[in-house]
Parts: C-alpha cells; structure tokens; sequence
C-alpha cells in the first residue's frame, strides 16, 4: 500500500458525502472530517511502517444510529432521545476499532427500527434522488441510511441491525449486498433493542466479498450479551457443520413463496437466478414451508411486544425530557411519562407500543402472543424440516423429522428477498390513503425476510439485474433486484460462499 492511500479514499468518501447531503442517508453532525482524517492518518502510518491491525485496516464504516457510539450522539431517529451520547462503545464498535476501521457517521433510520421505509424519522426521510421527496423511489428500511451511504459509496461497508428484514431489504432496493448472520454470532450489546429475540446485527457493503471482511472482524462471542454464543458452543457449530467449497448444492424452493405479491420482473429475475445456480452444477428442488404464511402475521404480534416493554424506559426520567410544570397546555392528573412519550414519540412507534401492550395484556395474551410464539416454533420447524443438516444447537431428541417423500433435504433456499421493486414514495401515500387498500399493505414488504428472523438463520440479500425487458436503466447501470438465500443455522460462511458464486455470474458488485 502507497503511503497515503487511505486518507486519500476517505477524502472521495467525504467528498461524496457532502456532494450526497440532502439524501439524507448520515444523521446531521455526525461526519466528523478533521477526526476521520486523523485516523485514516494513523492507519497510513501502520501501513508503512508496521503491520495493519486487519487485512481491511484503514476502511470507513457507516454505523445505523440505533448502536451505540461514545464519541458521537445515539438518537435512534427519535426525538426522545435527541442528543444522548452513550457513556460507552457496542461491541461492535469496539471490535471494529480493534481492527483498524473507522466510524465514517451514524445513519438515518426509521424511529427505533420500526419502518419499512426509512420515512419515520426525526431527521427527515432517507430518499433515492434530490427533490421533491415524492417523486424518490424509497430506499426501504429500516436500516435505509446505512444502505444508502453504502450505495453511493461514501462508505466502504455499513453496520444495519435486521428484526425482521431491516437490512436486507434496503440492501435489495439499493443493489448492494446485505447480509443477516446467524442470531447470537454477532453482540447485541450496546444496541438499543427494539424485539430482543429478533434484532440481530447486519452487515452491508457493494460486494458479498467485503460484508465477509467486516464480518470476520465483529464475528465473537461477548460475555456482556446474554444472547452471545460463547465460544464453546460455537466450537461445536463448527464441528457440526461440514466443509464442502466446492460440493454440487442442493438448492431449496418454497412453493409457498409464490405469492399473488409477487410481480413479475421479480419472479423472472428469481427464474434467472435459479437457472444460473443449475448450470454451475447445483440441483433445484421444491420444498414445502407450510407456516410460512402465517410468518408475518405472527412477527407483527411478537415484536411490538417485546419493544412495548423495551420502550418502557423511555419515561422522561431515565431518558427524555420531561415537562415543564410551567406549561399552560398540560392536562391536569397527566403522569409524567404520557406526555413525555407522547411528544417525542413517533406515530408508528406509539402505534406498535399500544399493540405491543394489548397483546401482552391478560385478555389478549393466550389468543396472541402464545399463539404468535407457537406459530413461531412451526415456522422453525418447517425450516429444520427443509434442510439437510440438523439444527447444531437442538439435542437430537427434539430434531425434527424430515418429511415424507422430501428425500435428504436441501442445502440453501433461494427465494426473492421483496416481493416487488422500490416504489415511489407517492405510490406509499397513495396506497395508506386508498381505503381499498388494506392498512396492513405496507407491512407485506417484509412477508420474504421475516421468516428468517423467526427462526434465527442466516440470510443474504444479492443483487442480480432485471430481465433486459423488463429493467430500467439508472445512471448507466442496469436494475437489480434482491434475491435471498437462506442456510440452516451457524451455516454462515455456506450463504456467503453460495451468495458470491451467484454475485461472480452476474458481475453488478461494484468491487472495492
């Protein structure tokens, strides 16, 4: 490496950044320039002088704004939490900086992650294009800001975190690569939680071969997560999972994914990539995920659950500021975190916190939320069920059987990663005001990704173009669309392996 090289990459990337500003992708104030430079500084001098903390020491890293950072302000597009600096690093945050990658910012996001479109944020809306926010295409969410910042390089690689498909459907609206590991891989510590048995860490960058760059780096077990695998366990993942690089792959299909959702450029372009998966050599097989239909609407019960009680500590005594007594408009007999939450409290949020709690609440609890966490179990089961390779953390009494007539399983499912291609903003105002339209339409967005979360596997969102007749050309690049494969748990390093083979058939990564 040239002295200088890095100083030099992260001047195009602030370059880009202030060029990109009104896209709204980075939280305002956060892109420290004079510090970023500094650093990239020091990571020059360990190039030329001693050995990189890591093989991609000196690289930018966008981080979502719901991790928490000490040096720059944590909000979670909230404005509850305005200004609020966190007294310490993630654990993430502190890996990265052990292995020579910088902060480049914090990036927008949908308030406390609840949004599939990164509109619901006190920082404005992360659009596609510069004015009339209308006329944008959305860029999903929740992590929008993060996949954005990726997208228009003014980073090399962003954090995002994924409930339900947060990072991987931004990521196939933006033709960049988004990936979920394995729930408990990656801490959690020092993430402001929205569904704690579902938020999971994600990685996004413009190639499959740099979100495994970052993911090396962050990949450890953390005592301070009670949801960390320790490393004895993942010793015994690693055992139970076997080494096959270059072994023809036995590739799932849920027929239960063709869905009336579904459009058609999609649907081609998941043929496509099928296709091309067959002729390098790997078989297609159609698999049955029977509960998956009940997925989204079981998600959509259990985590504004579990954030009704994450939230609770937003009460203007802990965080957020409470009332003026002073003030002439407040009600007589209000609690003081009524209106505390009620002010600084997004519409989406107090609309899932009021849902969280009714069904948590004993007249709903049994018709809701145990019925959701049931269906939950199902939707695991369906997944065992389908692949090949048993469950490393299930003893083998509680393993599922395969069904009859499934033969020996598959390896990776394949499936689109959203079930149609961005929208424009005005066609989502469109659809909330046309009473023809069901108010649950916006949430089917996630209806291929939360499946996944569910069950806690890994999944990956690649890019792979439209049809020719049926892609729009934008700045000179063809259209993508997010095409998902999903692994059986702790079978990370086979979704990236599978995720690169198809990104290398289609050559749309744009290398770093």
């Amino acid at each position: 490496m040239s002295p200088g090289l890095w100083t030099q990459r992260a001047k195009q990337c602030l370059s880009r950044e202030a060029k990109d500003k009104k896209l709204n992708g980075f939280v305002p104030g956060t892109v420290n320039r004079k510090s970023i430079l500094k650093e990239c500084k020091l990571s020059d001098d360990r190039d030329g002088f001693i050995y990189p903390f890591s093989p991609i020491d000196g690289h930018l890293i966008a981080v979502k704004d719901n991790i928490c950072t000490p040096d720059l302000p944590t909000t979670c597009a909230s404005a509850i939490l305005q200004g609020y600096r966190s007294p310490f690093a993630a654990t993430v945050i502190y890996h990265m900086g052990e292995a020579g990658l910088f902060v480049a910012g914090k990036t927008n996001l949908d308030e406390f992650g609840m949004g599939s479109y990164s509109l619901n944020s006190i920082h404005g809306p992360v659009v596609s294009t510069e004015g009339d926010v209308q006329k944008s295409k959305t860029i999903g969410g929740s992590s929008g800001g993060s996949a954005l910042a990726v997208a228009t390089k003014q980073c090399y690689a962003a954090l995002g975190t994924d409930t339900g498909g947060s990072v991987r459907l931004p990521a196939a609206w933006t033709g960049v690569v988004g990936f979920k590991p394995s729930y408990g891989l990656l801490s959690r510590w020092g993430v402001v939680a929205y569904a704690n048995s579902l938020d999971t860490v994600g990685i996004i960058a413009r190639s499959v071969g740099s979100v495994g760059s970052v993911y090396d780096q962050i990949n450890h077990p953390d005592h301070q997560d009670p949801t960390s695998i320790p490393a004895s366990t993942r010793s015994r993942i690693e055992d139970h999972v076997p080494f096959r690089p270059f072994d023809p792959l036995r590739i799932g299909i849920p027929a239960e994914f063709f869905i009336h959702e579904l459009q058609d450029p999609i649907r081609r372009t998941w043929l496509l990539a099928l296709s091309a998966l067959q002729q390098k050599g790997h078989s297609i097989h159609p698999i049955s995920l029977p509960t998956t239909k009940a997925a989204l609407a079981a998600y959509y019960v259990l985590a504004p659950a579990e954030a009704s009680s994450n939230l609770a500590k937003y009460d203007g005594v802990r965080y957020g500021s409470p009332p003026s007594n002073k003030r002439k408009d407040r009600r007589q007999g209000n609690v003081l975190f009524s209106e505390t939450r009620g002010r600084n409290l997004g519409a989406e949020v107090q609309k899932r916190i009021l849902l969280g709690s009714y069904t948590l609440s004993s007249t709903a609890i049994d018709n809701y939320f145990i019925r959701a966490q049931k269906v939950r179990r199902l939707v695991q089961n369906d997944f065992n069920r389908a692949f090949k390779l048993t469950h490393p953390l299930l003893p083998d009494t509680a393993q599922v059987p395969k069904a009859e007539g499934g033969g020996e399983g598959v390896d990776v499912i394949v499936t689109p990663t959203a079930t149609r291609l961005p929208p424009l903003i005005s066609e989502l105002k469109k659809e909330a005001e046309d009473p023809d339209v069901s108010p649950a339409r916006k949430y089917c967005d996630d209806v291929y990704t939360v499946p996944a979360s569910l069950a806690g596997l890994p999944a990956i969102s690649v890019p792979v173009p439209v049809p020719d007749s049926l892609a729009e050309e934008k700045d000179g690049r063809k259209e993508t669309a997010g095409i998902q494969i999903m692994g059986q748990y702790g079978e990370d390093k086979l979704v990236l392996q599978v995720a690169e083979e198809l990104e290398g058939m289609f050559d749309v990564a744009d290398k770093d």
